[in-house]
């Protein structure tokens, strides 16, 4: 098993913390970015992320603040829906990754949860020959506004079938979409998909997406 290692990009004068695992052979790397008022320690995404290493794929956890900020944030929550700086980090990311040793030359995927599938869309709109893949996990796809039209990588759509007003904000962002995608619906899950199997799902059809972006499943 691979260590995971603590990496440090650079961001606006400062840093955003990462954990950062890309085993020998990897088939591509996929960038967490986080939903609003959570972190790389989301235990989500990381089980999430347990299961895109079982499949052959490196990952990078992301924080998408700085320390400063997510402090801030905690008692004015005034960064977690500045859609535009949450994506401009990820893109920071993106490219930082493209000069990592261990990253350089493999396929990017980019996962997203809440607020940070928005980001990862408009990283994917910004940097559209590096991101390959994007998948969404109760995302907010409609916060990328029009960016929507400007993505080019298959983007996959993951919501609970519980998760209302998600679905229909996802289902109205998907018509935007001029990319190949998705809308993969979990049946009976809710927001954090803590049904039993639920977050199961979303691994496994998120895996095959990075790993065959746009096909069909089955």
């Amino acid at each position: 098993m691979v260590a995971s290692k603590a990496v440090s990009v650079p961001v606006d004068g400062s840093v955003i913390a990462g954990d950062l695992v890309v085993g020998p052979g990897a088939e591509g790397v996929v960038l967490f970015a986080h939903g609003s008022g959570s972190s790389r320690h989301s235990p989500r995404n990381r089980a999430v992320a347990a299961r895109l290493r079982e499949a052959g794929l490196g990952t990078l956890l992301l924080d998408l603040l700085t320390v400063r900020e997510e402090r801030d944030d905690a008692v004015t929550g005034q960064y977690r829906f500045d859609i535009g700086l949450l994506g401009r980090r990820v893109v920071a990311a993106v490219d930082w990754l493209a000069e990592r040793p261990e990253a350089a030359g493999l396929p990017l995927g980019l996962f997203g949860a809440s607020t940070g599938a928005a980001a990862a869309l408009l990283a994917a709109a910004e940097r559209p020959g590096r991101v390959e893949s994007v998948v969404s996990r109760g995302g907010r796809p409609d916060l990328a506004e029009e960016a929507l039209e400007q993505v080019r990588a298959p983007v996959l759509l993951i919501v609970g079938g519980a998760d209302q007003e998600v679905l229909r904000l996802n289902e109205e962002a998907a018509e935007r979409l001029s990319a190949p995608h998705r809308v993969h619906v979990v049946p009976g899950a809710t927001h954090l998909f803590e049904e039993p199997g639920a977050l199961e799902e979303v691994a496994e059809a998120a895996s095959r997406w990075f790993l065959r972006p746009g096909e069909p499943e089955g």
